[in-house]
């Protein structure tokens, strides 16, 4: 894992263009502490420049970047890791390389195969060729946006880069606040899309390329891949289901061990992880396992997290574990982390996974992470939700009754369920109303519509969990769940690997039959996986068939003592920071601070005031780091 810069331009000089690159190199520094290089090509009409810092994993001596064939010089720079090259290899034999690793294998195999090159590359990443021969670059991002990538425009220059502040630094773009975007983050808790709370600078989106034209400056977007599900479902049966599942979730992990340097993983308590870490210890029985306590109980995995150690003892027996206690204190971090996410995302666990990249970048450069399960299998509760309210009207009054007793939002939602996909997805996630972000944003009129172009291409035909899925993958996945891992982990110097987010097993997950995904009758998520996971040893039975507890923190009860929080905390929350920066509605703010309580709050509440408050802190510290 690494980072990438570039910049375009036909009317910088080649001096100033350098001059500039090496300052977006050097913010990037933390993505690639172990190297630093630049590039810089005359085209046609100016200048191109390519930027790389590395983080030393895979072909330690002949791996730096950016790379360039001597034949017609072509030349990439690709922040990230391609899993399956060795198997792409022979696809390119007879190419003189220069180095043993992964991306060369990318550029030849692009050089001979164009655009298309990028249907055959199993990986996360975020790259960009300069194609001599046809006087254009071209930038690329994994399918599901693992490696993050954006770019913007001006008056002199076209830049990308791996991170936000290099970008703006490389750019000399004048910063505004993207208001459009104010009513989305208040919504979601996130801005989903290709824009981001920067005016003018936006994010590649998932699984697409940008194509730059070097003769006419004229550049287009185009995906070359989409999550679609198969609208008639092949048959299959569970048990030859579970056995691919297990065999594609096996490779994925395999094919994920690839390094020359030491791979742990993170470890939470969960199914997910707990599976990763038990395949990755079949391969290496000394791996360094990291994972993160809380003192409130409610909210603890830690114990999980020993129990499955202990009855998986004969694969674990080598392995050594490391733990750190999540506090309040860790809310000292949160102006750090908000620096280093660059983007305003309201998610709590950015605390501790901030503090598990840091346990375990201290130690080794690379981790398996158990990411992306939840989303490409059901995982989350609002999926039994959905597949509970598909199913509700068929069902016997009893039925219905034992459900509604087993889900106690269901009625509730039942009666609200929206016709209109977008807005049904995110109904029981809504964190402000749009009458109260009239009054939070201060303005007549809020839009917080799901922005177009991060909708999900369907046909309209497919089934409402699955439905429900894309929109998750869609949007979600990378844009709030995956960016937090990557900003975090790479703060730390920390490459975090997702086996889960391997293509094949997204693929496979997206043919499968509802029911082997989320099981109503048995109100289970991610039911193919507890199954597989215990049929073929991965798992013991009660760690595979352990209650979802959702990844949260006890926000509640550290805000409902704001006499405890940290100066910067109170000052925001009681003070008059919101005031002078004029953007929120300070009164509106202290409102919501009166009603938090830490009473009925636990880690499966949704939405409570302490959601809220984190939401305006995490702006509030954004806004000020960039803008005041």
């Amino acid at each position: 894992m690494c980072g990438i810069y570039g910049i375009v331009s036909t009317s910088l000089s080649k001096g100033k263009i350098l001059r500039r690159l090496e300052k977006m190199g050097g913010l990037l520094r933390h993505r690639g502490p172990d190297d630093k290089k630049e590039n810089i090509f005359q085209v046609n009409r100016g200048w191109l420049g390519f930027g790389f810092v590395r983080l030393s994993i895979l072909d330690l001596e002949t791996g730096m970047q950016p790379i360039t064939c001597p034949k017609d010089g072509s030349t990439i720079i690709c922040n990230g890791q391609i899993y399956n090259y060795i198997e792409l290899k022979p696809g390119v034999s007879g190419e003189d390389f220069i180095s043993k690793g992964d991306i060369e294998v990318a550029l030849h195999l692009y050089r001979r195969k164009g655009i298309d090159f990028l249907q055959e590359l199993n990986g996360m990443y975020a790259g960009a060729i300069f194609d001599q021969p046809r006087n254009r670059f071209i930038l690329f991002r994994d399918r599901f946006g693992i490696k993050p990538l954006y770019y913007t425009e001006t008056d002199d220059c076209f830049a990308f880069s791996s991170e936000i502040k290099p970008l703006i630094a490389g750019s000399r773009l004048p910063l505004e606040l993207n208001q459009a975007g104010l009513a989305a983050y208040f919504t979601y808790r996130y801005l989903p899309g290709e824009q981001t709370m920067f005016k003018n600078i936006k994010k590649l989106p998932p699984g697409s390329y940008l194509a730059f034209d070097l003769n006419s400056g004229a550049y287009a977007i185009k995906r070359y891949w989409e999550y679609k599900f198969d609208i008639d479902v092949p048959e299959i049966s569970f048990t030859d289901a579970k056995e691919k599942f297990h065999t594609l979730l096996s490779d994925a992990v395999n094919i994920r061990l690839r390094s020359d340097v030491e791979v742990g993983a993170l470890v939470s308590g969960g199914i997910d992880s707990s599976a990763v870490a038990s395949m990755a210890a079949d391969r290496k029985p000394n791996i360094s396992l990291f994972t993160i306590s809380f003192e409130e109980e409610k909210y603890n995995e830690l114990l999980n997290v020993k129990k499955f150690l202990k009855a998986n003892n004969s694969r674990f027996s080598s392995a050594r574990l490391y733990m750190e206690l999540c506090s309040r204190r860790a809310l000292d971090q949160l102006p750090e982390i908000v620096r280093s996410i660059e983007e305003p995302i309201s998610l709590g666990t950015i605390l501790p996974t901030d503090q598990v990249c840091r346990l375990a970048g201290d130690r080794l450069k690379v981790v398996l992470t158990g990411e992306g399960a939840d989303e490409i299998f059901g995982g989350y509760r609002k999926f039994l939700i959905e597949a509970a309210a598909c199913r509700y009207h068929t069902l016997s009054s009893s039925r219905q009754k034992e459900l509604d007793y087993t889900f106690p939002e269901l009625k509730p939602y039942l009666a609200v369920r929206h016709k209109d996909p977008a807005r049904r997805y995110i109904q029981s996630e809504i964190l402000y109303s749009n009458d109260e972000l009239k009054q939070l944003i201060g303005r007549d009129t809020a839009d917080n519509s799901f922005p177009g172009d991060a909708l999900p291409r369907l046909s309209g035909r497919e089934h409402p969990l699955n439905t429900a899925i894309a929109f998750e993958i869609r949007a979600r996945l990378p844009d709030y769940v995956i960016l937090r891992l990557d900003k975090l982990s790479m703060r730390h110097s920390l490459e975090t690997r997702t086996p889960f987010l391997d293509y094949r097993l997204a693929e496979f997950a997206a043919t499968l039959p509802v029911g082997f995904k989320v099981n109503i009758d048995e109100c289970r998520e991610k039911f193919i996986c507890s199954h597989a996971y215990t049929d073929f040893s991965v798992l013991d039975h009660e760690t595979a068939f352990r209650k979802k507890q959702p990844f949260t923190i006890p926000l509640a009860d550290w805000f409902a003592k704001p006499d405890t929080l940290p100066d910067f905390l109170q000052e925001i929350m009681l003070g008059s920071i919101i005031k002078q920066q004029g953007i929120l509605n300070q009164e509106i703010t202290r409102e919501h601070m009166s009603k938090i309580t830490a009473c009925g709050i636990g880690p499966q509440t949704l939405v409570s005031e302490a959601d809220r408050i984190f939401s305006i802190i995490i702006f509030t510290l954004w806004y000020n780091e960039f803008f005041c």
